[in-house]
């Protein structure tokens, strides 16, 4: 299977790229929305490129890449009770949510906002972009991953 792409969300108090890079390799759990979790289940595999994405920050933007480091796994976050997202349907033997595990790939130079992105042509398309679109997990085009390196000073 071709290598995909994908735009995660994450709120840099909560979580940041700073983060990610001082862990090494993180579990990208958490995730409670049936839509993001379908994508962290079936269709993020180990390989895959990710670009890093600060919401609820100044400036919104994609501050690096990541790669999945491990395909779909159940969120055993969503069965302990003194997590910060548990669900008591969710059990081991009937896991709900699924997360992947993710690793720092490269840091921009400069980091993209959002209002940079909504000036590329080649990016008017990307979910990211889309009024009212709060999915946390998200695909990427290649065209979209590509032109997000360039505006970022990375390497693909």
């Amino acid at each position: 299977m071709p290598r995909r792409y994908w735009l995660f969300k994450s709120e840099p108090n909560a979580y940041s790229y700073d983060h990610l890079v001082a862990d090494v390799v993180a579990e990208w759990d958490g995730v409670r929305n049936f839509q993001a979790r379908n994508l962290l289940k079936n269709e993020i595999q180990e390989g895959d490129g990710v670009l890093f994405y600060h919401s609820n920050a100044k400036p919104l933007s994609i501050i690096g890449t990541a790669v999945v480091a491990r395909s779909g796994y159940p969120d055993d976050t969503a069965w302990d009770p003194k997590s910060d997202h548990p669900d008591p349907k969710s059990t081991p033997e009937n896991p709900i949510w699924y997360m992947v595990d993710i690793k720092a790939d490269q840091r921009f130079k400069d980091p993209v906002t959002v209002d940079e992105m909504r000036a590329m042509p080649a990016l008017e398309k990307m979910m990211v972009l889309k009024r009212g679109m709060r999915l946390s997990v998200q695909p990427v085009t290649p065209e979209e991953w590509e032109a997000v390196l360039r505006m970022g000073g990375g390497t693909p």
